[in-house]
C-alpha cells in the first residue's frame, strides 16, 4: 500500500531543539575535567569542518569554551570536524558533547599533516549525550569522523574538547587493514571526495559527492540542477593513501553517462584512465579494472539523458588506501528458520490489540482515502482467534477527507483501522506471513506489508523502501497483488506482479496465507504455500535501480476505504466490513 506522504525536512526539529536545551542544561555540571597532567588543547583552535548546517552553527563554535553555542553539519553521511593544535600533541583524552544529533558511528583520528588519519577510537554503538573518551595517539590534528547519524539530521557538537600535552611522541601504527578473500575490500566507504557540482534543492536535498560513497542506496549525488547539466561532470574519492583498483561499481540514477572513464590520480590533478566507455548502460555496471592511485574519478563526456550525471552508489574495491570499516551487513535468516514473533489473535471477543506489539495509526489515510483510522475502535480479537479490523459508514466529527462522492461531504465519512508494530517489533530478513480472509466490496483495500524503519525517524517515502505482501482491491476479489517500492520505482511503477486462486476462485471466500520469504539476494512471494511471484535483487538493480530493503522494516494491517487505486465505495458497498488476520508470524 503506497504511501505518498510529503517528505518534510524538519518534522521533529522543534521537539528535538527543546530536548537539547534540557541536554545543555544537565550537561554542564558533567562533562568531566582531565587527569591534572593534562591540558585542554583545542579551546580556540582553528577549526574545520566538512560541511555547516547554516552560518548559525559554525566549526568553531565546537571550540570556542562556550557551551551555548554548537557546530552542526549537514544532513548527510560521513561528516567531519577537525581541531589544528598548531604542533604535534600526545592525545589522552577527548571529550564530545553532542546535541541531540549525534554520531551513532564515528571515529575520533589523528594526523600529521592533516591528510593522512589514523584512528585512535571507534565506535558503532555511540550513545550521545557527554561521552569522555580515554585515547592513546599522537599529531597535530585531532578528528572527529561521523560515518552514521543517530538521527535524520546532520552531526552536531555543543563542544569538542581535547587533552593532551604538546610535543607528542610517533604516530601510533595504523590498525592493519582487514582484506577479504581474494584480497580485495571496499575502500571507497565512508570516505570524502569532490564533484564537478552538487545539487540540493526541493528535487534533490543535499546531494552532495559523500552521498555517493556512504553505502546507502537511498542517496544519492546529482550534478547541479541550475549549472550541472552539461558536459563535462564527474565526481571523485579520496581513498586516504594510494592503492591498487580493482573493481568499481557505479548504481546510476536515471541521469546516467552514456560516454565516461574511470580515471586515477596521486594528486587530484594529473588523471590516468584505466576504464573507458562510449555506451554506458545506466542503472549497475560493475567494472573490472586495474590501476594505482589515492584518487578515484568517474568522469562523465557525455549525458544519456538531458539532465546532468547522478549516482546512487559510487563504490571502489581494491587493496591499499585507508579504508573505514563500513556497518556489517545483516545476516540472512538461519536454516532451518526459527519462529521468532507472533501474534496468533486468541484473545477474549472485543480485546483490542496487544498494546505490547502493536501501535495504533489513527488519523486519515494517504492516496486520497476516504477513511479515518480510529485508536482501535474498529480493531478486537472476535473470541474464535482472530483480529477483527473493521470498516464502517461512520461520520468523524471535525476530520477532512476527500469529497466523498455519495454524500457530496468533505468530513470523513468511513472509519476503519491501520496498526503496525514500529517500534516494537522491527528485522531485517526472515519469512514473514499472515493468515488472512479479506472483504469484498467497491472501494475497500486490505492490506498486509511493511515499512523501512527509518521512516519513523524521518527518511521520507519511497526513499525507505516498501514491501507489501497482500493487497486485493474489493471490487475485484479474484486478483492479489505483491510488490516493492523505492525511489526509483513506486507508486504505479513499483516493483511487483499479480495473481490469482486456483479455479478463478475468489480470495473473499475463505482465510490464505499470505509470505514474502526475504534475504539479501531478494524477496519470494507465497501463496498458500506456492510462490507467486519472484524480486530478484541483482535483477533489479540491473533494470531498475537500487535495492533498498537490506534494513530493518516493521509490520502493517490496514483496511483502507477508498483512495486512488480501488476508487470510492458506491450504493452496493455493505458496511460494516472486515477483514480478518488469523495470525502473523515471523521466521528467520
Amino acid at each position: 500500500m503506497h504511501s505518498s506522504r510529503s517528505p518534510g525536512r524538519h518534522p521533529h526539529r522543534l521537539i528535538l531543539l527543546v530536548a537539547a536545551v534540557v541536554t545543555l542544561v544537565t550537561s554542564l555540571s558533567v562533562i568531566p575535567a582531565a587527569t591534572a597532567a593534562d591540558t585542554l588543547l583545542s579551546q580556540g583552535r582553528p577549526v574545520t569542518a566538512s560541511s555547516a548546517e547554516n552560518v548559525a552553527f559554525p566549526a568553531t563554535a565546537a571550540v570556542d569554551g562556550d557551551p551555548g553555542t554548537r557546530w552542526s553539519s549537514a544532513f548527510s553521511d560521513p561528516q567531519w570536524i577537525q581541531v589544528d593544535l598548531g604542533e604535534v600533541a600526545t592525545v589522552t583524552q577527548v571529550v564530545l558533547n553532542w546535541e541531540t544529533a549525534y554520531g551513532k558511528a564515528f571515529q575520533i583520528q589523528t594526523s600529521r599533516n592533516g591528510a593522512d588519519w589514523t584512528p585512535i577510537h571507534s565506535t558503532t554503538t555511540g550513545a550521545g549525550g557527554t561521552q569522555t573518551l580515554t585515547v592513546s595517539g599522537s599529531g597535530r590534528y585531532v578528528r572527529m569522523y561521523g560515518t552514521q547519524r543517530a538521527t535524520q539530521y546532520g552531526y552536531s557538537l555543543w563542544e569538542l574538547q581535547i587533552y593532551g600535552t604538546l610535543g607528542g611522541g610517533p604516530d601510533p601504527t595504523p590498525t592493519p587493514t582487514p582484506t577479504v578473500p581474494g584480497g580485495d575490500r571496499l575502500l571507497s566507504y565512508g570516505r570524502t571526495g569532490a564533484a564537478s557540482s552538487s545539487q540540493s534543492d526541493q528535487n534533490c536535498w543535499e546531494c552532495t559527492p559523500a552521498r555517493a560513497f556512504d553505502r546507502d542506496p537511498a542517496s544519492r549525488w546529482a550534478t547541479s540542477s541550475t549549472t550541472g547539466w552539461v558536459d563535462p561532470g564527474w565526481i571523485y574519492v579520496d581513498l586516504g593513501a594510494t592503492a591498487q583498483i580493482t573493481k568499481v561499481v557505479l548504481q546510476w540514477d536515471p541521469a546516467y553517462a552514456r560516454a565516461f572513464q574511470i580515471q586515477v590520480s596521486p594528486d587530484a590533478s594529473a588523471w590516468t584512465p584505466i576504464y573507458s566507455t562510449t555506451a554506458g548502460t545506466g542503472f549497475k555496471q560493475t567494472l573490472t579494472v586495474s590501476g594505482s592511485g589515492r584518487y578515484v574519478r568517474m568522469y562523465g563526456t557525455q549525458r544519456a539523458t538531458p539532465y546532468g550525471y547522478s549516482l546512487w552508489e559510487f563504490q571502489v574495491y581494491g587493496t591499499g588506501g585507508a579504508p573505514i570499516t563500513p556497518p556489517p551487513l545483516p545476516p540472512d535468516p538461519a536454516g532451518p528458520p526459527r519462529l521468532v514473533w507472533s501474534d496468533e489473535f486468541n484473545g477474549a471477543a472485543g480485546t483490542r490489540p496487544d498494546a505490547a506489539k502493536w501501535t495504533a495509526d489513527p488519523g486519515t489515510g494517504p492516496n486520497n482515502e476516504l477513511e479515518y483510522y480510529t485508536n482501535h475502535d474498529n480493531a478486537a480479537m472476535d473470541g474464535a482467534g482472530s483480529l477483527v479490523l473493521e470498516a464502517r459508514k461512520q461520520v468523524t466529527a471535525g476530520s477532512t477527507c476527500p469529497r466523498d462522492p455519495l454524500s457530496g461531504s468533505g468530513t470523513c465519512q468511513y472509519t476503519s483501522a491501520r496498526m503496525n508494530t514500529g517500534g516494537k517489533f522491527e528485522f531485517t530478513y526472515g519469512r514473514v506471513e499472515a493468515r488472512v480472509k479479506v472483504p469484498k466490496g467497491n472501494g475497500l483495500w486490505p492490506a498486509f506489508w511493511m515499512m523501512g524503519a527509518d521512516f519513523r525517524t524521518g527518511r521520507p517515502w519511497p526513499y525507505n523502501g516498501e514491501i507489501d505482501i497482500l493487497e486485493v482491491l474489493g471490487k475485484d476479489v479474484k486478483t492479489a497483488y505483491s510488490t516493492v517500492h523505492a525511489p526509483a520505482y513506486n507508486g504505479g511503477g513499483g516493483v511487483g506482479g499479480s495473481y490469482r486462486l486456483p479455479g478463478d476462485a475468489d480470495f473473499s471466500d475463505d482465510f490464505h496465507v499470505w509470505a514474502a520469504n526475504w534475504d539479501s539476494k531478494g524477496i519470494v512471494y507465497t501463496l498458500d504455500g506456492r510462490t507467486v511471484f519472484t524480486i530478484d535483487k541483482a535483477a533489479v538493480e540491473a533494470t531498475r535501480g537500487p535495492w533498498v530493503f537490506d534494513h530493518p522494516f516493521y509490520i502493517i494491517l490496514n483496511l483502507a476505504v477508498g483512495g486512488d487505486w480501488p476508487g470510492p465505495p458506491d450504493a452496493t458497498t455493505p458496511f460494516p466490513r472486515k477483514m480478518l488476520v488469523d495470525y502473523v508470524r515471523v521466521y528467520q
